[in-house]
């Protein structure tokens, strides 16, 4: 079964060649049981089943495939991919440089400032800074609050019981942080959102499930990852460790081709 490996490898192949990047980095998920989320929250993705072995072993290549593209391959088994996406961006933005998030993954609009981009590529969808309170009703810094109040069913994060997304923004549109939400819940039935005299009793007596599902929802910063420009440059495929690995693979001429391409530019 090579089907994700020829998915992934076309994906990166045309991303490369429609914006020829000076720099960019790939981030993979290695578990979906050992990073530190897990730690802190043993039911942490429980709702997910793994994947198969045969799936499994296109990961790996996938990574193969990554490198001898000349594009830089990161993977943590205590961290996620959206934990080393974080401290890349962190580490541009400490020197002033802007990024472009490839992604489907919501969560990670978490991470644009301005002069920074979201952008799901299999729809096309790019969001800048603004965009994002447009389109979710909170600011980019928000999102983690959002989804510590509202929970996340995708990743198994419990939120507050009968706290939805409505709700949430409604919240933070008025007390802006989580933490100005607890100082002051007196001033909750004063939120224009239904429920709202007793909303303040609901946040209280859920507060832990609150506070808990936060530390799970923010974005790491400080993987211990290269962050340097020099680390995160593109260099060119090499062609024979690309040749070789696809007739190992059984993959045809359409991306080799391209790889032929791209080692053009």
């Amino acid at each position: 079964m090579v089907n994700a490996l020829y998915g992934y490898a076309r994906f990166l192949g045309d991303l490369l060649e429609r914006t020829r990047p000076q720099h960019v980095v790939v981030a993979f998920d290695e578990s979906l049981t050992t990073s530190f989320r897990n730690e802190i929250y043993s039911q942490y993705k429980a709702n997910r089943e793994e994947p198969p072995e045969d799936l499994i072993w296109q990961f790996v290549q996938c990574k193969r495939v990554t490198k001898a593209m000349g594009v830089t391959a990161y993977a943590s088994n205590n961290f996620e991919a959206d934990d080393i996406i974080g401290t890349l961006a962190c580490g541009l933005r400490e020197r002033g440089k802007h990024f472009v998030v490839v992604t489907r993954d919501k969560d990670l609009t978490q991470l644009v400032r301005e002069g920074d981009e979201y952008w799901d590529y299999a729809s096309n969808k790019r969001l800048k800074y603004p965009d994002i309170q447009t389109t979710f009703g909170v600011r980019a810094e928000q999102i983690p609050d959002m989804l510590a109040l509202a929970g996340d069913s995708v990743d198994n994060i419990p939120g507050v019981p009968g706290v939805g997304p409505k709700t949430a923004v409604a919240l933070l549109q008025h007390f802006d942080t989580l933490d100005a939400i607890y100082d002051d819940l007196d001033s909750v039935a004063k939120v224009n959102v239904r429920g709202a005299k007793k909303l303040g009793e609901r946040l209280a007596k859920h507060e832990d499930l609150a506070r808990l599902s936060r530390r799970l929802t923010g974005v790491a910063l400080d993987v211990p990852v290269p962050t340097t420009l020099r680390s995160m440059r593109w260099r060119a495929p090499d062609l024979p460790a690309l040749s070789e690995l696809y007739d190992e693979l059984g993959v045809g001429q359409a991306l080799r081709e391209q790889a032929k391409r791209l080692a053009r530019i």
